[in-house]
Protein backbone atom coordinates (compact mmCIF):
# COMPACT_ATOMS: atom_id res chain seq x y z
CA UNK A 1 0.00 0.00 0.00
CA UNK A 2 1.22 3.54 -0.88
CA UNK A 3 1.71 5.86 2.20
CA UNK A 4 3.19 8.92 -0.01
CA UNK A 5 4.94 11.98 1.43
CA UNK A 6 6.32 11.71 4.77
CA UNK A 7 8.12 14.87 6.47
CA UNK A 8 10.05 13.90 9.97
CA UNK A 9 11.27 16.61 12.15
CA UNK A 10 12.59 18.60 8.93
CA UNK A 11 15.19 21.21 9.81
CA UNK A 12 16.14 24.02 6.91
CA UNK A 13 18.60 26.55 7.84
CA UNK A 14 20.61 29.37 5.93
CA UNK A 15 24.43 30.75 6.52
CA UNK A 16 23.94 33.81 9.09
CA UNK A 17 20.37 33.49 9.76
CA UNK A 18 18.93 33.73 13.43
CA UNK A 19 16.79 30.98 13.46
CA UNK A 20 16.33 28.10 11.20
CA UNK A 21 14.10 29.09 8.05
CA UNK A 22 11.95 25.70 8.86
CA UNK A 23 12.10 24.13 12.69
CA UNK A 24 11.44 20.76 13.02
CA UNK A 25 8.30 20.44 10.60
CA UNK A 26 6.40 16.85 10.16
CA UNK A 27 3.80 16.57 7.68
CA UNK A 28 2.00 13.77 6.09
CA UNK A 29 0.55 14.10 2.88
CA UNK A 30 -0.67 10.85 1.46
CA UNK A 31 -1.15 9.24 -1.75
CA UNK A 32 -4.19 11.07 -3.50
CA UNK A 33 -4.09 14.47 -1.24
CA UNK A 34 -3.85 17.79 -1.81
CA UNK A 35 -2.15 19.93 0.67
CA UNK A 36 -1.36 23.51 1.02
CA UNK A 37 1.18 25.12 2.91
CA UNK A 38 -0.36 28.10 4.10
CA UNK A 39 1.43 31.23 5.98
CA UNK A 40 2.69 35.00 5.68
CA UNK A 41 5.76 35.73 3.30
CA UNK A 42 9.00 34.29 5.20
CA UNK A 43 7.11 31.85 7.30
CA UNK A 44 9.26 29.11 5.79
CA UNK A 45 6.60 27.56 3.42
CA UNK A 46 8.46 27.81 0.09
CA UNK A 47 12.19 26.29 2.22
CA UNK A 48 9.88 23.63 3.09
CA UNK A 49 8.82 23.01 -0.41
CA UNK A 50 12.37 23.34 -1.34
CA UNK A 51 13.97 21.11 0.94
CA UNK A 52 11.11 18.17 -0.17
CA UNK A 53 12.20 19.07 -3.58
CA UNK A 54 15.59 18.28 -2.66
CA UNK A 55 17.09 22.00 -3.43
CA UNK A 56 17.38 22.40 0.34
CA UNK A 57 19.89 20.60 2.15
CA UNK A 58 18.55 19.23 5.33
CA UNK A 59 20.10 20.55 8.67
CA UNK A 60 18.29 17.97 10.61
CA UNK A 61 15.21 15.22 9.42
CA UNK A 62 14.16 13.29 6.55
CA UNK A 63 12.06 13.31 3.85
CA UNK A 64 10.55 10.02 2.37
CA UNK A 65 8.23 8.68 -0.13
CA UNK A 66 6.39 5.31 1.11
CA UNK A 67 8.60 4.99 3.62
CA UNK A 68 11.42 5.57 2.21
CA UNK A 69 14.00 8.21 2.45
CA UNK A 70 14.99 10.10 -1.05
CA UNK A 71 16.76 13.14 1.63
CA UNK A 72 20.17 11.02 -0.33
CA UNK A 73 18.39 11.13 -4.32
CA UNK A 74 19.16 14.09 -6.63
CA UNK A 75 16.23 16.07 -7.54
CA UNK A 76 15.88 14.62 -11.05
CA UNK A 77 15.56 11.35 -9.39
CA UNK A 78 13.06 11.53 -7.07
CA UNK A 79 9.75 11.69 -9.00
CA UNK A 80 8.20 14.61 -7.66
CA UNK A 81 7.08 17.40 -10.40
CA UNK A 82 7.86 21.07 -9.77
CA UNK A 83 5.54 24.11 -10.86
CA UNK A 84 6.73 27.97 -9.88
CA UNK A 85 5.14 31.14 -9.80
CA UNK A 86 6.55 31.91 -13.29
CA UNK A 87 6.03 28.72 -15.09
CA UNK A 88 9.32 28.97 -16.59
CA UNK A 89 8.88 28.11 -19.89
CA UNK A 90 11.02 27.38 -22.37
CA UNK A 91 10.42 30.20 -25.17
CA UNK A 92 12.29 28.12 -28.41
CA UNK A 93 9.72 25.40 -27.83
CA UNK A 94 5.76 25.67 -29.19
CA UNK A 95 2.99 24.93 -26.43
CA UNK A 96 3.49 21.05 -27.67
CA UNK A 97 7.02 21.10 -27.33
CA UNK A 98 7.03 22.56 -23.49
CA UNK A 99 4.21 19.90 -22.15
CA UNK A 100 6.23 17.34 -24.14
CA UNK A 101 9.48 18.39 -22.38
CA UNK A 102 9.51 15.08 -19.86
CA UNK A 103 8.57 12.55 -21.73
CA UNK A 104 11.80 12.54 -24.08
CA UNK A 105 12.66 8.42 -25.45
CA UNK A 106 8.96 8.13 -25.61
CA UNK A 107 7.20 7.37 -28.97
CA UNK A 108 5.81 10.07 -30.60
CA UNK A 109 2.73 9.04 -30.68
CA UNK A 110 2.47 8.18 -27.22
CA UNK A 111 4.11 11.21 -26.52
CA UNK A 112 1.21 13.39 -29.02
CA UNK A 113 -1.61 11.77 -27.05
CA UNK A 114 -0.41 12.97 -23.62
CA UNK A 115 -0.26 16.62 -24.99
CA UNK A 116 -3.59 16.56 -26.38
CA UNK A 117 -5.02 14.76 -23.47
CA UNK A 118 -3.48 17.67 -20.68
CA UNK A 119 -4.30 20.50 -22.97
CA UNK A 120 -7.54 19.45 -23.00
CA UNK A 121 -7.84 19.02 -19.14
CA UNK A 122 -6.56 22.27 -18.72
CA UNK A 123 -8.22 24.54 -20.88
CA UNK A 124 -6.22 24.82 -24.09
CA UNK A 125 -7.56 22.37 -26.58
CA UNK A 126 -5.90 22.54 -29.95
CA UNK A 127 -3.24 24.84 -28.94
CA UNK A 128 -0.34 22.13 -29.56
CA UNK A 129 1.83 24.41 -32.17
CA UNK A 130 1.07 27.75 -30.54
CA UNK A 131 4.17 29.74 -29.86
CA UNK A 132 4.49 30.29 -26.29
CA UNK A 133 4.95 33.97 -26.50
CA UNK A 134 1.39 34.72 -27.70
CA UNK A 135 0.42 33.05 -24.39
CA UNK A 136 -1.63 34.97 -21.68
CA UNK A 137 -0.30 34.90 -18.15
CA UNK A 138 -3.09 32.07 -17.23
CA UNK A 139 -2.36 30.35 -20.38
CA UNK A 140 1.27 30.40 -19.49
CA UNK A 141 0.59 28.72 -16.01
CA UNK A 142 -2.24 26.23 -17.43
CA UNK A 143 0.91 25.08 -20.26
CA UNK A 144 3.33 24.75 -17.14
CA UNK A 145 0.78 22.75 -14.85
CA UNK A 146 0.09 20.51 -18.11
CA UNK A 147 3.76 20.17 -18.58
CA UNK A 148 4.49 19.28 -14.73
CA UNK A 149 1.93 16.73 -15.10
CA UNK A 150 2.54 15.12 -18.46
CA UNK A 151 5.23 12.64 -16.68
CA UNK A 152 3.01 11.88 -14.26
CA UNK A 153 4.62 12.52 -11.07
CA UNK A 154 4.07 10.46 -8.02
CA UNK A 155 4.07 14.24 -6.49
CA UNK A 156 3.37 17.73 -7.34
CA UNK A 157 5.17 20.84 -6.10
CA UNK A 158 3.70 23.96 -6.95
CA UNK A 159 5.36 27.12 -5.11
CA UNK A 160 2.85 30.30 -5.33
CA UNK A 161 1.85 29.37 -8.93
CA UNK A 162 -0.97 32.03 -9.72
CA UNK A 163 0.31 34.73 -7.11
CA UNK A 164 1.76 36.74 -10.36
CA UNK A 165 -2.32 36.92 -11.96
CA UNK A 166 -4.39 39.66 -11.28
CA UNK A 167 -7.45 38.49 -8.02
CA UNK A 168 -10.62 37.32 -10.58
CA UNK A 169 -8.18 35.28 -12.91
CA UNK A 170 -6.24 33.90 -9.84
CA UNK A 171 -9.93 33.01 -8.45
CA UNK A 172 -10.69 31.23 -11.32
CA UNK A 173 -7.65 29.23 -12.13
CA UNK A 174 -7.58 28.01 -8.71
CA UNK A 175 -10.87 26.49 -9.45
CA UNK A 176 -9.54 24.99 -12.42
CA UNK A 177 -6.19 23.99 -10.69
CA UNK A 178 -8.06 21.87 -8.28
CA UNK A 179 -10.61 20.34 -10.95
CA UNK A 180 -7.25 19.06 -12.59
CA UNK A 181 -5.39 17.59 -9.44
CA UNK A 182 -8.52 15.95 -8.75
CA UNK A 183 -8.95 14.45 -12.13
CA UNK A 184 -5.59 13.30 -12.19
CA UNK A 185 -5.35 11.80 -8.77
CA UNK A 186 -2.28 13.82 -8.24
CA UNK A 187 -0.46 14.01 -5.04
CA UNK A 188 0.39 17.56 -4.25
CA UNK A 189 2.22 20.25 -1.69
CA UNK A 190 0.53 23.57 -2.74
CA UNK A 191 2.54 27.09 -1.45
CA UNK A 192 0.38 30.26 -0.74
CA UNK A 193 0.12 32.75 1.23
CA UNK A 194 -3.28 33.53 -0.45
CA UNK A 195 -6.02 32.05 2.49
CA UNK A 196 -9.29 31.86 -0.37
CA UNK A 197 -6.83 29.97 -2.72
CA UNK A 198 -5.86 27.68 0.24
CA UNK A 199 -8.89 27.01 0.83
CA UNK A 200 -10.04 26.53 -2.59
CA UNK A 201 -7.62 24.01 -3.48
CA UNK A 202 -6.62 21.84 -0.94
CA UNK A 203 -8.00 19.06 0.95
CA UNK A 204 -5.92 20.00 4.39
CA UNK A 205 -4.49 22.91 4.88
CA UNK A 206 -0.95 23.41 6.90
CA UNK A 207 -0.68 26.81 8.77
CA UNK A 208 2.98 28.43 9.22
CA UNK A 209 4.36 30.54 11.19
CA UNK A 210 8.18 31.30 12.08
CA UNK A 211 9.20 27.83 10.31
CA UNK A 212 6.98 26.22 12.56
CA UNK A 213 3.81 23.86 11.74
CA UNK A 214 0.66 25.50 13.84
CA UNK A 215 -2.09 23.23 12.70
CA UNK A 216 -2.80 20.73 9.89
CA UNK A 217 -6.84 20.65 9.31
CA UNK A 218 -9.32 20.64 5.93
CA UNK A 219 -10.40 23.94 5.14
CA UNK A 220 -13.79 24.12 7.13
CA UNK A 221 -12.44 22.65 10.57
CA UNK A 222 -9.68 24.73 10.01
CA UNK A 223 -11.56 28.00 9.92
CA UNK A 224 -14.28 26.70 12.51
CA UNK A 225 -11.56 25.27 15.05
CA UNK A 226 -8.34 27.37 14.65
CA UNK A 227 -5.67 26.55 17.40
CA UNK A 228 -4.61 29.02 18.58
CA UNK A 229 -4.60 32.93 18.58
CA UNK A 230 -1.79 32.89 16.12
CA UNK A 231 -3.78 30.97 13.62
CA UNK A 232 -7.12 32.77 14.26
CA UNK A 233 -5.12 35.97 13.62
CA UNK A 234 -3.49 34.82 10.12
CA UNK A 235 -6.86 33.29 9.02
CA UNK A 236 -8.48 36.67 9.16
CA UNK A 237 -10.30 36.98 12.65
CA UNK A 238 -10.23 40.66 13.89
CA UNK A 239 -11.23 40.68 17.68
CA UNK A 240 -10.89 38.18 20.27
CA UNK A 241 -13.11 38.10 23.70
CA UNK A 242 -12.70 36.50 26.77
CA UNK A 243 -16.12 34.50 28.47
CA UNK A 244 -15.82 35.91 31.69
CA UNK A 245 -17.00 33.37 34.73
CA UNK A 246 -19.81 35.43 35.43
CA UNK A 247 -21.94 35.02 32.23
CA UNK A 248 -24.93 36.28 34.13
CA UNK A 249 -22.96 39.67 34.21
CA UNK A 250 -21.08 40.09 31.13
CA UNK A 251 -22.48 42.52 28.56
CA UNK A 252 -25.19 41.23 26.41
CA UNK A 253 -23.31 40.86 23.35
CA UNK A 254 -20.68 38.41 24.70
CA UNK A 255 -23.47 36.53 26.21
CA UNK A 256 -24.87 36.47 22.72
CA UNK A 257 -21.67 35.45 20.94
CA UNK A 258 -21.17 32.75 23.69
CA UNK A 259 -24.91 31.86 22.87
CA UNK A 260 -23.93 31.78 19.36
CA UNK A 261 -21.54 28.72 19.77
CA UNK A 262 -22.49 25.08 20.15
CA UNK A 263 -21.06 23.12 22.17
CA UNK A 264 -20.90 26.32 24.64
CA UNK A 265 -17.66 27.40 25.66
CA UNK A 266 -16.76 27.46 29.79
CA UNK A 267 -15.63 30.42 31.40
CA UNK A 268 -11.83 31.69 30.02
CA UNK A 269 -12.36 30.68 26.67
CA UNK A 270 -11.49 33.43 24.31
CA UNK A 271 -13.74 33.84 21.33
CA UNK A 272 -12.53 34.55 18.02
CA UNK A 273 -14.57 37.46 16.40
CA UNK A 274 -14.63 36.95 11.78
CA UNK A 275 -15.58 39.78 10.00
CA UNK A 276 -19.65 39.51 9.61
CA UNK A 277 -19.52 37.94 13.78
CA UNK A 278 -22.44 40.66 14.52
CA UNK A 279 -24.58 41.09 11.39
CA UNK A 280 -26.85 44.36 11.56
CA UNK A 281 -30.48 43.71 11.55
CA UNK A 282 -33.63 45.68 10.54
CA UNK A 283 -36.68 45.63 11.99
CA UNK A 284 -38.02 45.50 15.51
CA UNK A 285 -35.22 44.00 18.66
CA UNK A 286 -35.70 40.52 18.88
CA UNK A 287 -34.36 37.83 21.37
CA UNK A 288 -30.70 37.58 21.04
CA UNK A 289 -30.21 41.11 19.80
CA UNK A 290 -27.21 43.56 20.98
CA UNK A 291 -27.04 47.05 20.34
CA UNK A 292 -24.05 48.81 18.33
CA UNK A 293 -22.51 52.18 17.25
CA UNK A 294 -22.07 52.91 14.16
CA UNK A 295 -18.36 54.69 13.18
CA UNK A 296 -17.87 53.59 9.19
CA UNK A 297 -19.46 52.12 6.57
CA UNK A 298 -17.69 50.91 3.00
CA UNK A 299 -18.71 48.74 0.32
CA UNK A 300 -16.61 45.74 -0.63
CA UNK A 301 -17.16 43.33 -3.91
CA UNK A 302 -20.66 43.98 -3.76
CA UNK A 303 -21.27 43.85 -0.20
CA UNK A 304 -22.04 46.65 3.02
CA UNK A 305 -19.85 46.38 5.71
CA UNK A 306 -20.20 48.22 9.11
CA UNK A 307 -17.44 49.26 11.73
CA UNK A 308 -19.20 49.46 14.96
CA UNK A 309 -18.28 49.52 18.36
CA UNK A 310 -20.00 46.79 20.79
CA UNK A 311 -20.01 47.30 24.31
CA UNK A 312 -17.83 44.39 25.71
CA UNK A 313 -16.51 43.68 22.24
CA UNK A 314 -14.97 46.65 21.06
CA UNK A 315 -14.37 48.04 17.39
CA UNK A 316 -15.40 45.27 14.41
CA UNK A 317 -16.70 44.81 11.47
CA UNK A 318 -20.47 43.87 11.25
CA UNK A 319 -22.90 42.58 7.65
CA UNK A 320 -25.29 44.72 6.63
CA UNK A 321 -28.27 44.06 3.94
CA UNK A 322 -27.19 45.00 0.61
CA UNK A 323 -27.52 49.05 -0.47
CA UNK A 324 -28.77 49.07 3.36
CA UNK A 325 -26.90 52.75 4.83
CA UNK A 326 -26.86 55.16 7.43
CA UNK A 327 -25.42 58.03 9.47
CA UNK A 328 -22.25 56.99 11.53
CA UNK A 329 -22.98 57.31 15.48
CA UNK A 330 -26.12 55.72 14.78
CA UNK A 331 -27.40 52.52 16.98
CA UNK A 332 -28.07 49.83 15.17
CA UNK A 333 -29.24 46.38 16.37
CA UNK A 334 -27.33 43.23 15.75
CA UNK A 335 -27.41 39.31 16.21
CA UNK A 336 -24.23 37.05 16.11
CA UNK A 337 -23.87 35.11 13.21
CA UNK A 338 -22.41 31.35 14.59
CA UNK A 339 -20.48 30.38 11.46
CA UNK A 340 -18.00 33.52 12.21
CA UNK A 341 -17.21 32.74 15.61
CA UNK A 342 -14.75 29.95 16.94
CA UNK A 343 -13.76 29.61 20.32
CA UNK A 344 -10.27 29.13 21.47
CA UNK A 345 -8.80 25.89 23.14
CA UNK A 346 -8.93 26.40 27.00
CA UNK A 347 -11.96 25.22 29.03
CA UNK A 348 -14.10 24.72 26.58
CA UNK A 349 -15.28 21.08 26.96
CA UNK A 350 -17.16 18.71 24.56
CA UNK A 351 -20.97 18.19 26.33
CA UNK A 352 -19.85 14.32 25.48
CA UNK A 353 -17.01 14.55 27.90
CA UNK A 354 -19.02 16.57 30.56
CA UNK A 355 -21.36 13.91 30.83
CA UNK A 356 -18.48 10.95 31.16
CA UNK A 357 -16.57 13.34 33.90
Amino acid sequence: MSDGLGVREVVVRYPGAARPAVDAVSLDVPVGEVVALLGPSGCGKSSLLRAVAGLEPLAAGDVAWDGVGVTGVPVHRRGFGLLFQDGQLFGHLDVAGNVAYGLAGRPRAERAARVAELLDLVGLPGTQRRDVATLSGGERQRVALARALAPRPRLLLLDEPLSALDRSLRERLALDLREVLVATGTTALFVTHDHDEAFAVADRVAVMDAGRLLQVAAPAALWSRPASRRVAEFLGYEAFVEVPADRDGAEPAVRALVGAVEPRPGAGTTLALAAGALVVRTGAAGAGDVVGTVTLLRSRRGRTEVVVDVPGVGRVTAFAPAGWSCEPGTSVLLRADPAAVAPLPGTWVAPDAVATA
